[in-house]
């Protein structure tokens, strides 16, 4: 039984390396890593967002116009609907500025009612600068 455990255990050690392997090795081939972030945010609190996102030094990002429609009030069988005017920021940022451009989203996003949007995370592979020919992660910001 004392067997068992022990070779169970250098397997069990024996895997944590090759995963610790592995993923040093993804890390070092994918060096420039980018995120693109999609942000659903009202358009109320949009210049408040954007001075914020200046303050980080997130200094370019792409805007979309929609609106959602959602229920206002319901009196007596009948609802009443009102739309929330919405803006989509596009951002791609470096994985090193991630976390703090999502943290600066939902901090000046927030008003806690039901509707203050969303926020997307997803891998951007490539990126090209058209005027440069700049490739990955240079790409993304001004010299």
């Amino acid at each position: 039984m004392v067997y068992l455990n022990k070779s169970l255990s250098v397997f069990i050690f024996n895997l944590n390396i090759f995963a610790l392997k592995n993923s040093f090795i993804r890390t070092k081939l994918k060096k420039n890593i980018m995120k693109k972030i999609e942000a659903i945010i009202r358009r109320s609190k949009f210049d408040e967002v954007k001075e914020a996102l200046h303050e980080i030094d997130i200094d370019f990002f792409t805007i979309g116009v929609g609106n959602e429609k959602k229920a206002k009030n319901v009196f007596r069988g009948s609802t009443d609907t009102d739309n929330i005017s919405r803006l989509t920021l596009s951002i791609v940022v470096r994985d090193v500025n991630l976390q703090k451009t999502v943290d600066c989203l939902l901090a000046k996003a927030y008003t806690g009612d039901v509707g203050d949007g969303k926020i997307f995370v997803s891998t951007i592979d490539e990126s090209y600068r058209i005027r440069t020919g700049e490739r990955g992660d240079e790409s993304l910001y001004i010299k």
